[in-house]
């Protein structure tokens, strides 16, 4: 019997990330090179982030049925036995004797036909128990032990222990459990309008024109949430990007204007630098920059197609001092970080990092700030963002910053409120948004002042 392309295709991409020789994205683009049907392609993506959302999960109900540490499986194994459970429990329009079938076969495809009675096992095991699947249940009490809690919430939500740990300290249970639900359901695409071609209101119309429907996003001014039809398949013009709210929201802090000259640092893709165009007016100089030849490359393509005419790509080094002098008069520091913020669309992040990389993470971004802060003008504003959830790469990097350079303050950015940023706003005036408060996910940007002297 032949084996869904759709789901050949997702072993092979499971199979290269748990090598940890890709991240998702890439292995997603490989193994979809080779799929001509648009529904083969929209099901290996399926598959492959939601075994990677339920991963710990999945992992669980295997050992459980194996009777044994995943350890002592075939790495090949466990791949084909998460994938077809993920089906099985989490797709209903996939029938589950195809992904028995599927599964034993793939035995055979990955040259470990001896464990196909194993597979068929596990999954015919796991389908008699579906409705009472033996994993953690929730704590009857808020108040349960922290063992219990943790337990429920790395096992039956599928999260790592130490993420776990820091966000329940952090946050307490219920609403670190509604963040990891919230990291457990498909992110919806999200659209961010550019105001150089058209406004949100055209761009929706000629959307609902072509049969894709479209919602105004919460918080930011430009976004468009698709609830149907695939706004991709149409030809480029130009008028959207693909770009997440949260995202979108980290822009408007820097509150550009226009005749200005403003320096983004980190800028590849190019969304935010797009946007950052709209709101100087297409006036002034707007410089993007990247360490990465090639992704500098990718974003010429981005900002031809905006009609911004007063961006200039610039290529800058990984280290020592950029090749500005002191002119600037915002900068944006959109840090690489540990992407802990984006569990929902980038759930292989949750395996791929670990505690102890936040210290090292931590240190290059405070670098990075302080080379940034050093082709400000005076009177100049940076602003350092971060899609991570942790204080490490957030608030601690700032205090770290602002103490080693007492001529920078904090500002607080519900003085001015730009438009969108009022509701995501903390105590301090910087952007901070939450998925258990603002169904958005974990992004973080402060603003700060270099004091005229």
């Amino acid at each position: 019997m032949a084996i869904s392309p759709a789901r050949i295709a997702a072993f092979k991409a499971l199979s290269a990330i748990a090598r940890e020789r890709v991240d998702l994205p890439s292995a997603l683009a490989h193994s979809r090179e080779r799929l001509h049907d648009e529904r083969d392609r929209a099901l290996t993506a399926t598959i492959v982030t939601g075994t990677l959302r339920w991963q710990r999960t999945l992992d669980h109900l295997i050992a459980h049925v194996a009777n044994r540490p995943l350890s002592k499986l075939d790495a090949a194994v466990i791949v084909i036995a998460r994938l077809s459970l993920f089906q099985i429990l989490h797709l209903d329009r996939v029938p589950a004797a195809a992904v028995v079938d599927d599964a034993v076969n793939l035995t055979r495809t990955a040259k470990v036909p001896s464990a196909a009675g194993f597979v068929n096992a596990v999954l015919r095991s796991t389908l008699r128990q579906r409705h009472r699947l033996p994993l953690p249940e929730r704590p009857a009490s808020t108040d349960a032990r922290r063992e219990d809690a943790l337990t429920y919430l790395g096992i039956t939500l599928s999260h790592p222990d130490w993420l776990a740990a820091r966000w329940l300290d952090r946050w307490g249970f219920e609403q670190t459990e509604r963040w990891m639900q919230f990291n457990n359901h498909p992110a919806p695409l999200t659209l961010r309008v550019n105001r150089l071609r058209a406004s949100r209101e055209v761009v929706q119309r000629t959307l609902d024109e072509e049969d894709v429907i479209t919602a105004t996003t919460r918080y930011a001014p430009d976004g468009l949430v698709v609830t149907s039809g695939n706004p991709l398949r149409r030809p480029g013009d130009g008028t959207f990007l693909v770009q997440d709210e949260a995202s979108q929201l980290v822009a408007l802090t820097l509150d550009a204007q226009p005749g200005e000259r403003i320096l983004d640092l980190c800028a590849s893709p190019g969304g935010k630098t797009v946007a950052i165009a709209a709101s100087m007016h297409d006036s002034g100089l707007l410089v993007a920059s990247d360490v990465r030849p090639k992704r500098v490359a990718l974003m010429r393509d981005t900002i031809r197609s905006s009609g911004a005419t007063h961006v200039r790509l610039v290529h800058v080094p990984p280290e020592g001092a950029l090749p500005f002098q002191r002119v600037f008069d915002r900068v944006i520091v959109d840090a690489p970080c540990s992407g802990l913020g984006t569990l929902r669309r980038d759930p292989d992040i949750k395996w791929r990092r670990s505690e102890g990389d936040l210290p090292a993470l931590a240190a290059a971004q405070i670098d990075l700030l302080t080379r940034a802060a050093a082709v400000v003008r005076p009177g100049g504003r940076v602003v350092y963002a971060t899609c991570s959830s942790e204080p490490d790469e957030n608030d601690q990097v700032v205090r770290e910053f602002l103490g080693r350079h007492p001529e920078w303050h904090a500002i607080d950015l519900r003085r001015e409120a730009p438009a969108g940023l009022g509701a995501v706003l903390d105590e301090h005036g910087s952007l901070r948004t939450l998925p258990f408060a603002h169904g958005l996910e974990a992004f973080y940007a402060v603003a700060m002042e270099l004091r005229a002297a």
